[in-house]
């Protein structure tokens, strides 16, 4: 049998009771370590659950499947996942590969920033559609988040912004010589998510100031009917290391958060929408600026 045990949000406590009996009886137990991590490593989950762990990257994953799921025909095979199983589409592909080779498949949920985020106060059912933040590169600066921000914001809804995590990521040219050698992982700041948001708004006011371009150019011209409704000073909340012993908050303008270090991974994003007092009350005890939330937040009835 193939089964896929979420792990929470931090460490290796926060597995359920169902999932590290599964974990304990298993033939082979695989780490899948791309998609989020946490804050600490195999080593600590092997230790807890008493038994080995495989790390899994994503080529074992997802160009391995089919040997993975092999083996679960004859024995129980367990997947871990961070977080909730059903957080990537990877882990969903995987399920119906299982089921169409005739496996059964088992599944135990567990919490995931989805439902955590509501920790800072921010009612889940006022949030929007959930945004992935890319890092930028010299060659590719995609808007396509902002857009979807943009588009909640105009609904008074909240964002959640799942920031970019790399890992086991290879540089253009060691992939276009074929040499297997990665870089560094790297995972996304609420400061670098921050700045990418603001420098787009900056970007297409520019678009929009008179003499900046061509109205005759269809291309200029359809870039300034794009919106503009996250600017600089669109109140937000950075979250990091959400469920641990370290969690941390912070809520401000977007630029209040480019400028604040909330230190280690993992961090997420929040851009508030409209809120409802209690809402405000509870993130107020997060505010970096006390005085600047009050005045920003004063409009909300009681």
């Amino acid at each position: 049998m193939f089964y896929l045990v979420g792990l929470g949000l931090a460490d290796a406590k926060d597995i359920t009771v169902k999932g590290l009996e599964i974990v304990k009886r298993a033939h082979k137990v695989y780490l899948e370590a791309y998609t989020s991590v946490l804050t600490v490593g195999k080593e600590a989950l092997e230790e807890f659950y008493g038994r080995e762990v495989t790390l899994a990257d994503r080529e074992s994953v997802e160009q391995l499947a089919d040997e993975l799921l092999a083996d679960a025909k004859e024995h129980d095979v367990v997947l871990l996942v961070v977080g909730d199983p059903f957080g990537a589409t990877t882990h969903t592909d995987l399920v119906l590969r299982a089921q169409n080779a005739g496996l059964e498949v088992g599944v135990v949920h567990n919490a995931s920033i989805m439902n955590a985020v509501g920790c800072c106060g921010l009612q889940l059912y006022n949030y929007g559609e959930t945004v992935s933040i890319v890092f930028w590169n010299d060659n590719w600066k995609p808007e396509s988040f902002y857009d979807k921000i943009c588009a909640n914001y105009q609904r008074g809804m909240h964002t959640l912004c799942l920031l970019d995590i790399k890992m086991k990521e290879q540089s253009v040219e060691n992939m276009m010589r074929g040499r297997k050698v990665y870089e560094p992982p790297r995972f996304m700041s609420t400061q670098v998510a921050a700045e990418q948001l603001i420098a787009i708004f900056q970007r297409r006011t520019a678009r929009r100031a008179p003499g900046a371009s061509n109205d005759s150019d269809e291309e200029d011209a359809s870039d300034k009917n794009l919106p503009i409704d996250i600017t600089d000073e669109t109140l937000a909340v950075g979250l990091t290391r959400v469920g641990s012993d370290t969690q941390r908050m912070a809520a401000g303008t977007l630029q209040d958060i480019a400028d604040t270090d909330l230190g280690e991974p993992l961090h997420s994003l929040v851009i508030v929408g409209h809120m409802h007092c209690l809402e405000r009350d509870m993130l107020r005890r997060y505010a970096i600026k006390q005085a600047d939330f009050d005045e920003r937040t004063k409009h909300v009835k009681e």
